[in-house]
């Protein structure tokens, strides 16, 4: 899509948020979030492989099986660096044109264009699409009814996709015991359902979707976070993010070491912060014992605000740590984070 259409949607974005009187989207709410919402994921980038190699060039750099991926699954996966450090986390699927990856904006220059170097001979290609698409979340008890204007047959189980003539369609993992579902469409269509979807789904910010991802504890990297995490830290096996069956990629003897040798030593929780700061807390930030001030103990992932004065976050943190007395925001004496259970079992396979 051309400059122009990508900014007469950006302006048409902007006027919903003028027409409502509001300075930017609403913030979301327990109700909204469990009777029905809508976010534009603008902060999500799209980079398409295609080529008779894209799976194959795919395959031999993430930590997921892309030659098997069916036509009506998406799956997670990692992009490492070779000493096993994740530099992005993507969830992938197919369409008729080729393989989306979708990534955090803020790392999308760098991944772009590191996969671009490793392509070589490969019959492939990898283009960026994202002025091309707008993704949407939507959940919420109202948005299956709502969605089956334009996908008859809704995907019914997590990263089950279907395709219609309206764009992609991906089923996630629940939050909160709410389904959640991912539109990937065009610009075009995005506008002409636009209304119908305002009509009877809360629009809400971005931040509402990151909160729900949260929520199900599902990680995303972003620029302040790369290379700080080997995936089994941040729980991605445990969400289907790798498979260690499949064949080499880069950092794999790392990854495969850390699942195999010995019980892990960190994982990533769930947790909530009171917390009264002026501004958000920033994935990146270190946490503390309160027995030790020097050395962190683990590092915020991703965290979102849920209330006035409440952040949710996920948080790789030392497994010893966790279990053993209480951790502090920024420093040993700083906002205390007081964990809840994910909502999935976190522990060690070997499969």
């Amino acid at each position: 899509m051309n400059t122009e259409t990508m900014t007469s949607c950006q302006d048409f974005l902007t006027q919903y948020d003028k027409t409502n009187g509001l300075p930017a989207w609403q913030s979301p709410t327990v109700q909204a979030l469990q009777t029905g919402f809508v976010a534009a994921l603008t902060d999500q980038a799209l980079l398409l492989a295609t080529g008779e190699d894209a799976a194959t060039f795919l395959h031999n750099q993430l930590t997921n099986d892309v030659e098997h991926l069916k036509d009506d699954q998406a799956k997670l996966a990692c992009y490492c660096s070779p000493k096993g450090r994740m530099i992005a986390s993507f969830l992938y699927w197919k369409t008729s044109e080729g393989i989306v990856l979708q990534l955090h904006e803020s790392i999308k220059p760098m991944i772009h264009k590191r996969l671009q170097m490793f392509i070589l001979r490969a019959k492939a290609k990898l283009q960026d699409i994202s002025t091309d698409q707008l993704v949407l979340g939507l959940g919420g008890a109202a948005a299956p009814s709502v969605l089956s204007r334009w996908f008859p047959d809704l995907p019914r189980e997590a990263y089950a996709k279907t395709e219609t003539s309206f764009g992609t369609l991906i089923r996630v993992s629940d939050a909160d015991h709410i389904a959640r579902y991912q539109w990937s469409t065009s610009n075009a269509i995005a506008q002409e359902v636009w209304p119908l979807l305002e009509k009877e789904l809360v629009m809400v910010d971005a931040s509402a979707w990151r909160l729900t991802n949260i929520q199900a504890g599902i990680p995303q990297i972003i620029d302040k976070t790369q290379e700080k995490f080997v995936p089994q830290m941040v729980n991605f096996e445990l969400i289907g993010g790798v498979n260690f069956k499949k064949g080499c990629y880069p950092g794999q003897e790392i990854v495969a070491r850390s699942q195999y040798l010995g019980k892990l030593k960190r994982r990533m929780a769930l947790a909530r912060i009171a917390y009264d700061g002026d501004q958000a807390i920033m994935p990146g930030t270190e946490v503390f014992t309160s027995e030790e001030e020097a050395q962190p103990c683990g590092m915020i992932v991703n965290a979102e605000w849920a209330s006035e004065g409440v952040c949710l976050c996920l948080v790789e943190i030392k497994v010893a740590d966790q279990e053993a007395g209480s951790i502090h925001l920024g420093s040993s004496t700083g906002s205390i984070l007081t964990f809840l259970p994910l909502p999935y079992p976190v522990i060690d396979v070997t499969a």
